[in-house]
């Protein structure tokens, strides 16, 4: 059978956000402790790492995936003042970020267990 070109070009996007989805969600907490307020290199990875959630919530419903792109949405809104302003996180904003952090992988859980292959 062939596909349409925009159909194939589709379906080989979505192949690849499924693919590293659930490794981009790991990534997300193991950034947490690099991401705290004074230290040196917190800026930039708070910006890598609002860059990688800003990429979920693009393309999540695109591909099918509408609750993990609402959750990363969550996840990039407390990302957003401190990149925009080149800082790192506070505590209290860690703390936000764990907190959404969380349903995010949930949605994800769900969503790829009801995808098809």
């Amino acid at each position: 059978m062939i596909l349409d070109p925009f159909t194939d070009r589709l379906e080989r996007v979505r192949h690849r956000f499924v693919s590293t989805l659930e490794g981009k969600i790991e990534d997300g907490y193991a950034a947490i402790p690099h991401l705290a307020e004074g230290l040196p290199t917190a800026a930039a990875a708070v910006a890598e790492l609002y860059r990688c959630m800003h990429g979920i919530v693009g393309i999540s419903s695109t591909v099918g995936f509408p609750a993990t792109g609402g959750a990363a949405r969550d996840v990039e809104n407390v990302l957003r003042p401190p990149q925009r302003d080149k800082r790192g996180l506070s505590d209290q904003e860690i703390l936000a970020l764990q907190q959404r952090l969380q349903p995010l992988r949930e949605a994800a859980k769900r969503e790829l267990q009801i995808s098809p292959a």
